[in-house]
């Protein structure tokens, strides 16, 4: 294959069939999919280019990536997961690296949505300021996009590289705050801390690509399917292994115990709006990835889909794009074994149950021990970002939850996997209102009273009624009391366990349905203990007299309605979360 071939199939994988290098792009190509990223990329270039060519900043960076947010929801058309008749298709895209389908376009909404208004945050907290702002908006954007990534991984490498291109930003903005001691400490502690997870997490997946010859996720069930049975100990030691230091990596993203460590002190000596930004768009992300690596290594791909990745993947080879030079040979190979088979059609993951069962009870362990962890280290907090970074582990271990009875169902009751994808999927969308709203309140009431203790909130009720108000229902939904939207996310999990329960008879999904009711009770606890001090105790002497603007409380009101309308709305969300799980296990 000479370069002008090269170069012309490329252009047709990228843009699609009959597409030149300057037309536009086809209807359904790769580049056509991925306008919300291309937005991002676009918006991030822009606002470098104000920073070097105006150096009166005459222009507010501000402004310009507020447009670009809102030109990415809008091309993430998230109204096409409301659609009466389904009008998502799962496809592969660039070669096989990324999967566009209903979890992408959900998740790629939700990521722009929370930045759209944790951008309106930024601009009435005033942090950032209209020099730093083109640099840390550049950084939001950027590890924003590496997130959208992560939802739409569909390769081990693209794992990683979208891992890295959420942490590296996430790491800078940790430290935004100059001057600070305690914020350099936090900033230097996180990036160590990655770079370990990421060292692990290519290690893992070096292990598994050299056990499967592969690192393309679908390709990689195929691989265990055929290969299993021929496995010896030691190679499914390896393998399993190599599985483990992949879950390091993401459980690390999700400051899951014992991968926390970094997640208190990062969000003590980071600003408010960063650990917002932390602990929902990287979460969801994570989460997201999750499902993903999850289900690329315990389900199968349609052979159709399998067939049309062989055949992309063999014309780009000669120009050394795939990574595994046999890649190519066995995706085609197992993409004809599953075509001969179709006379007795394989069951969604059928030969995968050990694999299934070892994801499903490794996450239910992580899950149980990190929302155990994080409500008890809680208990004792004085700094109110300390306790919502607690917060933040025991959610991310309430969330972990749902990916054990997706593991559980996915052979059994597909409809009931995919019910599962749902329920975390509505968790996600509630979460990114009530604990965006809760630092919103945090970062307002730093502003007007220069404090972060939850003593110095004593009497607020007489001081910020509304404020106070909307910041103990954000805390009422992050205990899960009804009618709250925390009640309907923790519901969700909690039905998808007790349905996986009811068809298995797994016990340990019964151990992971009570360890969530209880640890549920136990954080009731240390909310209330914020909500007692702003209600019932009275003014400390030493805080001086403070007022909250008009438009941080409608702000936070704004935020406010949805935690508590949602259960009005509820046919909307669950339509959404079962669209956007509406493409998985086949």
């Amino acid at each position: 294959m000479n370069l002008h071939e090269i170069v012309s199939q490329l252009i047709i994988d990228t843009k699609g069939e009959g597409a030149g290098l300057f037309s536009a792009p086809a209807p359904g190509s790769s580049i056509a999919l991925f306008y919300p990223e291309l937005l991002l990329c676009a918006t991030i270039v822009l606002m470098l280019l104000v920073r070097v060519f105006d150096a009166k900043q005459r222009v507010n960076a501000f402004y310009i990536a507020l447009a670009g947010a809102l030109a990415a929801l809008v091309m993430a058309r998230p109204w096409d997961l409301l659609a009466t008749e389904p009008v998502i298709e799962r496809v592969e895209i660039f070669t096989g690296l990324l999967v566009f389908d209903g979890l992408t376009v959900f998740m790629r909404s939700v990521l722009a949505l929370f930045v759209v208004l944790f951008l309106v945050m930024t601009r009435l907290t005033g942090l950032p300021d209209r020099e730093d702002g083109p640099d840390i908006y550049s950084l939001v954007f950027g590890a924003t996009l590496g997130m959208m990534l992560m939802a739409s991984a569909n390769h081990l490498l693209t794992v990683f590289l979208a891992v890295e291109m959420a942490s590296v930003p996430s790491y800078v903005l940790a430290g935004m705050l100059k001057g600070r001691k305690v914020g350099s400490e936090a900033a230097l502690k996180y990036s160590v801390y990655g770079a370990g997870a990421a060292g692990v997490m290519l290690y893992g997946i070096s292990l598994v690509a050299g056990m499967l010859n592969t690192v393309h996720l679908p390709t990689i069930a195929h691989q265990l399917v055929e290969r299993w049975p021929t496995f010896a100990g030691e190679e499914i030691m390896a393998l399993a292994l190599g599985g483990l230091m992949i879950a390091v990596g993401l459980a690390f993203k999700l400051s899951a115990v014992p991968f926390h460590f970094w997640c208190p002190d990062v969000f003590e000596g980071a600003s408010s709006e960063v650990n917002a930004f932390l602990s929902v768009a990287s979460k969801a992300g994570a989460l997201a990835l999750l499902i993903r690596v999850a289900l690329g290594f315990g389900t199968l791909a349609p052979a159709t889909e399998m067939a049309t990745v062989a055949d992309a993947r063999d014309a780009n080879s000669s120009a050394a794009v795939v990574v595994a030079a046999d890649e190519v040979s066995q995706v085609r190979f197992v993409a004809e074994v599953v075509e001969e088979s179709a006379e007795e059609p394989l069951a969604i993951g059928d030969g995968l149950g050990p694999v299934r069962g070892f994801i499903a009870k490794l996450v239910a362990f992580f899950a149980v021990v990190t929302c155990t962890f994080g409500n008890f280290a809680a208990y004792g907090q004085r700094n109110i970002k300390r306790l919502l970074a607690y917060s933040t582990i025991a959610h991310a271990g309430y969330m972990m939850m749902a990916v054990p009875p997706i593991m559980a169902l996915a052979e059994l009751d597909p409809v009931g996997a995919r019910a599962a994808v749902g329920s975390l999927a509505i968790y996600i969308f509630v979460y990114l209102f009530m604990n965006l709203g809760a630092f919103a309140v945090v970062a307002f009431l730093r502003n007007s009273m220069r404090s972060e203790e939850i003593d110095h909130y004593g009497g607020l009720i007489r001081k910020a009624p509304v404020l106070t108000v909307c910041f103990a229902l954000m805390l009422f939904s992050l205990i899960g009391l009804p009618p709250l939207a925390g009640f309907i996310g923790k519901l969700a999990i909690f039905a998808s366990l007790t349905e996986a329960y009811r068809e298995t008879g797994q016990t340990y999904l019964v151990v992971l349905l009570v360890a969530g009711g209880i640890n549920t009770a136990i954080s009731l606890v240390y909310y209330m203990r914020v909500v007692k001090v702003m209600t019932i105790d009275g003014e400390p002497e030493s805080r001086l007299p403070f007022q909250v603007g008009l438009l941080p409380v409608a702000y936070t009101v704004l935020l406010t309605i949805p935690v508590v309308g949602t259960i009005v709305s509820w046919d909307k969300v669950n339509q959404l979360a079962l669209a956007a799980a509406a493409n998985l296990l086949g």
